[in-house]
């Protein structure tokens, strides 16, 4: 038995939602940061909310305290306030539009979509309990607030996106007043300097957890699929471009007899319509031994979001040796693309038809490309190199407040 390394400090983690079951990528860099920290000997706690699904933010889980299947501590804390109100959809929609909103009406979009202030009492009295207290994502409640109460303590993993809401007044003293930011790319921390005047930051990157065996046969024999397929996996969300992706997937095969199927794993429904029937296969929510099989099964990963701060699923895919087609709007995604060789970019419909025919007609020059993004995940993405880097940071936070 390896010895169990001693304690350098205690940690707080606090995401909107937490759990194995939870589609997001913040949620799930702060879950495997929370356990690489843990196992490298930090007293390490989740804050959270009874929350599952981030649509309704109804109270699913039980309050109180328990441990994961890692043994980590988990605080959950009902949510208060998660219900839909015609005020705040105007609200929404005007800062949606780009117009001047009023600080107290950004204060109400806030407070309108979901509270825990039990959460906000729990951080306010055990404060003094905790070294370090990481935030993320920048956008909700949890973080707003959570970042007020020891900000000289506090680091904060934005996920920024370019987006209305990341240039709200309410929003900047998550990225200006805290001690230290984290950053999972160059283009989010370069949009951040845009967004407001920065405290100390670096960026970290994320970590990726590299699979010993892909299973990909077997993945298509499990359920069903007897052509060749291209992958879409996330949450199934207008705002991650998953309409876009329906009507351009139905225009390709339709103008191009393409011979793809299009893959869905996630959550939320696929609305798939009536006239690709046959061609859209929604396999719903999947265990994470699942997940990679599905990647390696693939014959290309689809990426059509332009708001992304990582993408670890561009990550995995290129981990599986599959080949990524990524919409050119999104600086991160592009950017990946572009330092790795691993990936072909698209701006409308008949550029992602394009990426399809070639990847019809030249497999294997598209798994050439596949294998330049393996490399590229293995040299940059691996959790070790990361956590080094957030250690090395929280080292520094706990010596300027000692």
């Amino acid at each position: 038995m390896s010895p169990v390394p001693e304690n350098k400090g205690r940690v707080a983690f606090v995401p909107p939602r937490y759990g194995t079951e939870i589609v997001g990528g913040s949620e799930a860099v702060m879950r495997e940061a929370a356990h690489g920290l843990a196992q490298r000997g930090w007293d390490v706690e989740i804050l959270t909310t009874c929350a599952r699904d981030h649509y309704t933010w109804r109270n699913e889980y039980t309050p109180g305290m328990s441990t994961d299947d890692d043994g980590v501590v988990v605080h959950r804390f009902p949510v208060e306030g998660a219900k839909p109100s015609r005020s705040r959809a105007r609200i929404e929609a005007r800062i949606q539009s780009g117009a001047s909103v009023p600080l107290a009406d950004q204060l109400a979009w806030l407070d309108g979509l979901f509270r825990v202030p039990r959460l906000f009492h729990h951080l306010v009295v055990n404060s003094d309990r905790y070294d370090a207290v990481i935030l993320s994502p920048y956008l909700f409640w949890t973080t707003v607030t959570g970042a007020a109460v020891v900000p000289e303590r506090t680091i904060v993993m934005p996920c920024l996106h370019d987006e209305p809401y990341a240039r709200l007044e309410v929003l900047k003293p998550v990225l200006s007043d805290v001690a230290r930011l984290w950053f999972l790319s160059e283009p989010e921390h370069q949009l951040a300097h845009e967004c407001a005047v920065l405290g100390d930051h670096l960026v970290v990157g994320a970590g990726v957890h590299v699979p010993a065996t892909y299973d990909a046969e077997g993945f298509c024999a499990r359920h069903g699929l007897t052509r060749p397929f291209v992958l879409f996996a996330g949450r199934r969300e207008r705002g991650k471009g998953w309409d876009w992706l329906l009507s351009a997937f139905h225009f390709a095969v339709r103008q191009y007899r393409l011979p793809f199927d299009l893959v869905t794993i996630g959550v939320s429904p696929a609305d798939t319509p009536a006239d690709l029937s046959g061609r859209v296969h929604d396999l719903g929510f999947l265990d994470d031994a699942e997940v990679p099989d599905a990647f390696a099964a693939a014959a290309a990963y689809v990426q059509p979001s332009a708001n992304e701060s990582f993408s670890r699923t561009i990550m995995e895919s290129w981990l599986a040796g599959t080949l990524v087609l990524a919409a050119a709007g999104s600086d991160v995604v592009r950017w990946h693309c572009e330092r790795s060789g691993g990936g072909l970019t698209f701006t409308d419909e008949f550029e992602l038809a394009q990426a399809l025919t070639f990847l019809a007609a030249a497999p294997d020059d598209a798994a050439r490309l596949a294998k330049a993004g393996r490399e590229y995940v293995l040299a940059n993405y691996q959790w070790p190199v990361v956590l080094d880097a957030m250690e090395a940071s929280l080292g520094e936070l706990l010596c300027a407040s000692s």
